[in-house]
């Protein structure tokens, strides 16, 4: 999940029965489409452009055979990656589900096409039902997950405020949710996803949510990385989440940076500097131990600002409780 300080309160907001994040922002929330005004981000526009990009995805070429699917009019600028190589090609993440994403891949590659998560929140498994061939790791969570999400949980998510320039032509935001989908195989740490001149290596990453993933591509120095680590809050707050793991994921991954060019994040730039996730982990465990002063946004949460990130968290966590890591979410989901 990516969210500007400015756009917190919106999904802060107030919270339901359902313990979803409801779209009304409190009276004295600041202008929630302040993001707005930083897109498009910079790291974005300094690479190609791609003609296939539409009114809604903005497709950056990133590397050879690697175009970013930046969907920066809706406040969670999520990006999914088309990793092509010579025999197939990979879609890591297929976007929030709002508007088809599988005719844009049809029309960059003509090869066959797998699908695999970062993690299964809402925003990262939007276009999985269009998709026939989707590899996923073998959590309980991401089996709750793969049910979709209905419409009373993403309400807030494509709420006038949610936009930049209101939804995409087309797009039924007064039904919008997201569909079923179904793993034709598993994945597991260490796997190794052969496209034909490119090997991607499967890091999985828990921590964000119980079945957060990383790729890896060592020849090329690329790492993945999903919601782990991106240029912007970082939501670090949900009951799914696990400090510990996520200390772990980001010290092993942290320890690969030497070796890495490019970071391809799944919110806000498709590119970000590698020397980051040392960074991060240093600020989350600065936060933890209680080094740092937070912002209280009320319910619960705290806000801990850093450059070029930052990170929301939630006083439960903080105080070392934990949530029900086989229980699904959305992503959206909050400590009752």
């Amino acid at each position: 999940m990516n969210h500007e300080l400015s756009l917190l309160p919106v999904i802060v907001g107030l919270i339901g029965a359902t313990g979803q994040a409801q779209p009304q922002p409190p009276p004295d929330a600041p202008d929630p489409r302040r993001w707005c005004t930083q897109i498009p981000r910079p790291a974005n526009t300094a690479l190609e452009r791609v003609a296939e990009s539409t009114d809604w995805f903005d497709i950056y070429r990133v590397e050879d055979g690697i175009y970013g699917f930046v969907e920066a009019k809706q406040f969670q600028e999520a990006i999914s990656y088309l990793i092509v190589g010579t025999k197939s090609a990979l879609m890591f993440d297929t976007g929030i589900g709002l508007m088809p994403i599988r005719p844009i891949v049809e029309r960059l590659t003509s090869l066959p096409v797998e699908v695999v998560n970062s993690h299964s929140h809402y925003d990262h498994t939007g276009g999985n039902a269009e998709f026939d061939r989707i590899l996923a790791v073998a959590t309980p969570y991401t089996a709750e997950n793969q049910a979709g999400f209905p419409h009373s949980d993403l309400a807030g998510e494509v709420a006038p405020e949610a936009f930049c320039s209101g939804p995409p032509a087309g797009a039924d935001t007064a039904a919008f949710h997201t569909r079923r989908w179904r793993p034709t195989k598993t994945v597991a740490d260490g796997d190794i996803l052969d496209l034909g001149g490119r090997k991607l290596e499967v890091l999985q990453t828990p921590g964000h949510t119980p079945d957060a993933l990383m790729l890896l591509d060592r020849e090329r120095g690329l790492l993945f990385t999903g919601d782990s680590y991106y240029d912007g809050t970082i939501w670090l707050f949900v009951p799914e989440t696990d400090f510990d793991a996520y200390d772990r994921s980001m010290a092993r991954v942290a320890a690969l940076a030497p070796g890495l060019k490019r970071l391809l994040p799944a919110h806000n730039t498709v590119s970000a500097d590698p020397a980051n996730l040392a960074r991060a982990l240093d600020a989350f465990r600065r936060v933890r131990k209680g080094e740092v002063k937070g912002l209280d946004l009320g319910d619960q949460k705290r806000f801990f600002r850093f450059s070029p990130f930052s990170i929301l968290t939630s006083v439960p966590l903080l105080e070392g409780r934990e949530g029900d890591r086989t229980k699904g979410g959305s992503g959206l989901s909050v400590w009752r």
